[in-house]
């Protein structure tokens, strides 16, 4: 008995101590003291159904699995971007943002007490199984996920390389639930990739702002500007979840030479940050046009934001998910970690972004090409549909008259893209017609 107490007493001062040290993260010095004694009356209640669970509960329990059961109860009362990671979590969350990680692909947050895909990572099994934002996760193999923590979902979906999980889904315009078998796999954290659309306009993807993407974002721009000077870009932040705040500050730096970047706000004065750019050594003042959709979040939000309210870029797509906030990770004593919602951020304008999100400037749906092949069965009859049409000057320059010139065997990759993603095609034209513009003389094309 005495053991019992000594045991319920020594839980009673870690727990404390860490009630303390999370009031004085959250409201200072001032604020423990002026409550110190209503919240340690309120843990008497703690320790009493404590020990009533040592005491009669049907099974003896694990009083370490107890308090961090407390403790996750806690966190996830706040809000759903906030939660208590055990050590073996803090540690595999450290990967994620380096390397690789072995699961499906896909970034889930709570929205309106729904376990919600923000977006699928791209070439990732979810991706390629169909996953799309949006979607309402409301079983995870047999298990609801109703009132289930965002780690366990996390800890649920992930496995060994090779391994299936089942996912049922509920998804606007759909009137059953959709069930997705998925094979785990190693989710390499590729996060920038690049290619030409054509002479002078570039197209450059950022699928997550790990702890690499703005060298990566430059090894791209790079490249491009090797082949020859860049006329346009297209930036695409499409399904992109999110990620690491300073490398979104440093990718939306590399495109300004001034001006704020973002203003975060928090309860303390450290959490208060105004990001600006610096003057980059070299000159990138062509025009760029940033594609956004419902998957774009977090760290996204923040680089189409700074973009827009500083006339550097033109916004194309959807509205943005609307995660406006920020997350410290503030590691434990025993090697867990707490993620704490800290602080709010707001474009450079003063926009806040929780919720609302970013407004594109232009306003353009995605179309898959599934929907586009009608038009391409009623598209005009040409005179190359004719039986026995007349053969063009190409066929003096080796193709037999009658025939059709030999399809190539491998589609370039920029063509491919432009046939089946009506949003780039649109930016492109944009880009074209804007170089077109610029070139007339009278007219005043600026950024």
């Amino acid at each position: 008995m005495k053991n019992r107490r000594l045991r319920l007493f020594f839980y009673l001062m870690v727990l404390c101590m860490f009630v303390a040290g999370a009031l004085f993260l959250n409201g200072g010095e001032k604020a423990v003291k002026a409550g110190t004694g209503d919240r340690y009356k309120d843990l008497e209640i703690f320790t009493e159904v404590l020990r009533q669970i040592e005491d009669n509960y049907v099974e003896p329990q694990n009083p370490k699995k107890l308090i961090y059961g407390a403790v996750k109860g806690m966190v996830q009362s706040l809000d759903a971007h906030s939660s208590f990671m055990t050590k073996e979590e803090y540690q595999e969350l450290m990967l994620e943002t380096k390397g690789s990680f072995t699961g499906i692909g896909i970034e889930i947050t709570i929205k309106d007490k729904v376990l919600t895909v923000v977006s699928p990572i791209e070439g990732t099994p979810a991706y390629k199984a169909g996953l799309k934002a949006g979607d309402k996760i409301i079983r995870i193999e047999d298990k609801s996920t109703k009132d289930m923590t965002l780690m366990d979902a996390v800890k649920r979906i992930r496995g060994p390389k090779g391994t299936k999980v089942k996912l049922t889904i509920l998804r606007e315009g759909e009137k059953k639930p959709l069930v997705f078998s998925i094979t785990r796999d190693v989710i390499p954290l590729k996060s920038v990739r690049a290619l030409a659309l054509e002479p002078g306009i570039g197209y450059v993807r950022i699928s997550t702002f790990q702890s690499k993407a703005a060298k990566d974002l430059d090894a791209a721009i790079n490249k491009l500007e090797r082949r020859g000077k860049l006329k346009g870009l297209i930036l695409d932040l499409r399904n992109n979840p999110g990620g690491l705040l300073s490398q979104a500050i440093e990718v939306s730096d590399y495109f300004l030479d001034s001006g704020v970047i973002v203003t975060t706000k928090g309860r303390k004065h450290s959490q208060d940050i105004v990001a600006r750019a610096h003057k980059n050594s070299g000159k990138r003042n062509y025009p760029i046009i940033v594609l956004v959709n419902g998957g774009s979040a977090s760290a996204a939000e923040i680089v189409a934001g700074a973009l827009q309210d500083n006339k550097r870029a033109i916004i194309l797509g959807t509205r943005t998910f609307g995660k406006g906030s920020v997350q410290t990770i503030l590691p434990l004593s025993d090697g867990s970690a707490l993620r704490l919602t800290t602080a709010r951020y707001y474009t450079p304008s003063g926009r806040s972004i929780q919720l609302s999100g970013i407004h594109p400037d232009i306003e353009l749906a995605f179309v898959p090409p599934e929907k586009k092949k009608e038009k391409e069965r009623r598209r005009f009859l040409r005179e190359e549909d004719l039986e026995r049409h007349m053969a063009g000057e190409e066929s003096s320059q080796g193709v037999e008259a009658g025939k059709k010139a030999p399809r190539a065997i491998k589609k370039d990759k920029a063509k491919e893209l432009l046939e089946r993603d009506n949003q780039v095609r649109h930016a492109l034209q944009l880009l074209k017609t804007w170089s077109i513009f610029s070139q007339i003389k009278g007219v005043s094309v600026t950024e």
